[in-house]
């Protein structure tokens, strides 16, 4: 069924609001500043060894990195003094968030949008695209499969943007997740955490998510580069509105969700400049509400169906893709920091310890969890079709394998939503953050949520190893008192036997 002309127009006139706009503006001139930061790019070009130990050093104390100091690292090339920012990146990322590493899944939910964008699989003149949008009934069976079948407690739900999946349907179709509960092995599976990933809302509609129980608001700027920026958003387009996407995340505040998230689609334009963008985004919001983001991610251009993309200039590298991930570890300390299944195995594997979250198990065609799981019987094959889904993923392996792979490296995957329903959330967290005191809740977190996990569904060899890496981990807990005290230590042991003995949703 085509879409209704008058009725697309009438919405996209009434959606954005230019006075949402104007209120966020410095005299008239918003944040970034290309000229600007270009120059500081230029300005940093040959920092000296020393002054990159330095910035490094200063990175410890887990505050956003001043623009020059990202300026300068952005340009380090010699492969020895990377290596340090690698090195840098993996301790902060322990210290502020320990040795856990979250897993989620993405629940794509509408493939209609009315932008035509150049890259995207889903832009409105792509005629090869199968169209759908999930009806309530739809969601649900998707939420039983993520939470009964796969073992999932969080989810990025996406959408495109068209008046089918407006703020009110988003609404909807989080309370339809948050009402799913199905039985597992020993337990129940259940949906905790709904983060959003949509097109931008005016303060009213972003309201209606709050009130709905909204995680986190994801909107990512795609490229920060103005002139880029018109290049692939086509003028007219809602999308195309560059400042209307900026201030998203602004107006997300202002409607009381504290929890945002930033991001940049690397290879739009040149990686240095999209990074000091990040980091320019993260200070605005610093300056206006006190906090950055809650995450940062950092996803790669891939291929889509019916998509020319011989137009890419920027492509970025993977050694350099890797720098990236290191830059903005040390750049936004306190934020987490999110790399998915867009990347290969192997490119993921080997930035792990720098990141706090990861997909797993993924699907991203409209309705395809349902549809790989027809029956009672697992089916967790890898398929993708790609006129159903908005780009392809490089990485397919199921999450019971990347439980095993994260154990394997000394990670524990954690499936924990506690500090969302705790209240450690915007101002709150930001100081448990720095001082690595969050870091303690994760670690007992992420063991009581892996040991649901492992009962409700885990391969034997996981379950085994999940155990062996739990007994460790309590054991790392008993070794350091000035962290976790004697009560804490007896309240998550009893916690982990109550799981074991069937109860759910235990968190600290």
């Amino acid at each position: 069924m085509k879409d209704d002309p008058k009725k697309i127009k009438n919405w996209k006139d009434h959606l954005i609001r230019q006075a949402e706009i104007d209120r966020y503006l410095d005299h008239g001139k918003d944040f970034i500043d290309d000229n600007a930061i270009e120059a500081e790019i230029a300005a940093n070009k040959k920092a000296s060894p020393e002054r990159i130990r330095a910035i490094l050093k200063k990175a410890h104390e887990i505050n956003l990195m001043p623009s020059k100091d990202v300026a300068a690292l952005v340009n380090v090339t010699d492969p020895a003094l990377r290596k340090e920012v690698y090195t840098a990146a993996c301790e902060i990322k322990k210290h502020v968030y320990d040795n856990r590493l979250v897993t989620f899944a993405p629940l794509y939910c509408g493939s209609k949008c009315v932008n035509s964008c150049k890259y995207c699989g889903f832009r409105s003149d792509n005629n090869t695209m199968k169209r759908r949008v999930l009806s309530m009934d739809e969601i649900k069976r998707e939420a039983a499969v993520l939470a009964g079948k796969i073992g999932h407690k969080r989810l990025v739900m996406v959408y495109g943007e068209h008046p089918e999946t407006d703020a009110q349907y988003i609404a909807d179709s989080m309370k339809a997740v948050y009402s799913v509960k199905v039985p597992t092995k020993h337990g129940f599976g259940q949906i905790r955490r709904v983060n959003i990933n949509a097109a931008p809302l005016p303060i009213d509609g972003l309201k209606i998510l709050k009130e709905a129980g909204i995680g986190t608001y994801q909107v990512f700027q795609e490229t920060y580069h103005k002139k880029t920026y018109r290049e692939v958003h086509p003028e007219g387009t809602l999308k195309g509105n560059y400042l209307w996407r900026l201030y998203a995340l602004h107006r997300s505040m202002d409607a009381g969700i504290d929890d945002v998230a930033v991001g940049a689609l690397f290879g739009l334009y040149d990686w240095k400049f999209e990074v000091m963008g990040l980091v320019a985004h993260s200070a605005d919001l610093e300056k206006h509400y006190g906090i950055g983001p809650h995450s940062v991610s950092a996803p790669r251009l891939e291929s889509a169906e019916g998509t020319d993309f011989s137009w890419v200039k920027y492509g970025v590298r993977d050694e350099d893709f890797k720098y990236i991930v290191a830059v903005l570890r040390v750049a936004i300390p306190y934020a987490g920091l999110i790399i998915t299944n867009r990347e290969k195995p192997e490119i993921l594997d080997s930035v792990i310890d720098m990141i706090t979250q990861r997909d797993a198990d993924s699907r991203l065609g409209i309705g395809a969890y349902a549809d790989a799981f027809p029956n009672e019987e697992t089916i967790s094959d890898g398929h993708q079709e790609s006129e159903r889904q908005q780009f392809v993923l490089s990485d397919m392996r199921s999450l019971d394998t990347v439980v095993q792979e994260s154990i394997k490296r000394g990670h524990i995957i954690s499936f924990c939503t506690a500090g969302y329903r705790c209240g450690r959330t915007g101002n709150k967290i930001m100081t448990l953050l720095k001082t690595g005191k969050e870091g303690h809740f994760c670690k007992m977190n992420a063991i009581v949520t892996l040991q649901e996990y492992l009962d409700d569904f885990a391969s034997p060899k996981t379950k085994t190893m999940g155990n062996e890496l739990i007994c460790k981990e309590l054991g790392e807990i008993e070794d350091r008192p000035t962290d976790f005290t004697t009560a804490q230590v007896v309240e998550l042991k009893k916690a982990r036997k109550r799981i074991q003995n069937g109860e759910r949703d235990i968190y600290f």
